[in-house]
């Protein structure tokens, strides 16, 4: 092999040496390019992203102060229109009043023992007792009076005062649908109240006097 020859057989093995090398650096420049493209790409969407949400927060802000003021104001609509069915309440239980004053009692029917017989706890109308109602809503009406009905609800004294209280309610209020129901009195002609055990008309020591005691009381108010 000559001189030339063999130099030349060098100069290509080192080529082949270098080339490797130069491909693979510019292969990782290529790649860090792409790699550096991705995070400015990455940071300009975190940085849209931030903006978009202090924009959000601020939307928030203003939507949370306009609900608070919206719940202010309806929660100050509901106290104004509590303070004024208080005051109509007032006003009602004085115009009852006034009028309960200005009428005369014309009959008064007491539902105990003789018609009635309530059992204890019991607030149902017997038999016996609606007749009754039957024959004072006939005497009203043929004395073509313009009347009012006013139903009391009494009890005996047993048990916890509450609950003769709501008895003696729920008594009143049975005569107050039969009135309406069976004779078609309308209810703003009824006024129903309970006394409970507040107002008896024997002692309660004995059975007999709790019975008497167990009653509805019908005012006929002209």
């Amino acid at each position: 092999m000559g001189h030339t020859q063999g130099t030349a057989l060098a100069l290509l093995a080192a080529g082949m040496f270098v080339l490797p090398a130069c491909a693979t650096k510019g292969y990782v420049n290529e790649q860090i390019t792409g790699v550096n493209g991705k995070v400015e790409s990455l940071s300009k969407t975190v940085e849209e992203t931030q903006e978009r949400t202090k924009a959000n927060e601020g939307k928030i802000n203003v939507v949370d102060q306009k609900v608070g003021a919206a719940q202010g104001a309806a929660d100050a609509a509901r106290k104004a229109a509590a303070d004024a069915d208080a005051k109509a309440g007032v006003a009602d239980a004085k115009a009852v009043e006034v009028d309960k004053a200005s009428r005369k009692l014309v009959y008064s029917v007491t539902l105990s023992t003789d018609t009635a017989d309530f059992a204890v706890g019991k607030y149902e109308l017997p038999d016996a007792a609606k007749a009754r109602i039957d024959e004072l809503v006939a005497r009203v009406k043929a004395d073509g009076q313009n009347v009012f009905f006013e139903i009391e609800g009494h009890t005996d004294s047993t048990g916890p005062k509450a609950l003769n209280d709501k008895l003696g309610l729920e008594r009143a209020e049975a005569a107050m649908k039969y009135l309406r129901d069976q004779h078609q009195i309308p209810l703003h002609k009824i006024n129903v109240i309970s006394y409970g055990p507040d107002k008896p008309v024997a002692p309660n020591k004995t059975r007999a006097d709790r019975a008497q005691n167990r009653r509805i009381v019908i005012n006929v108010l002209s």
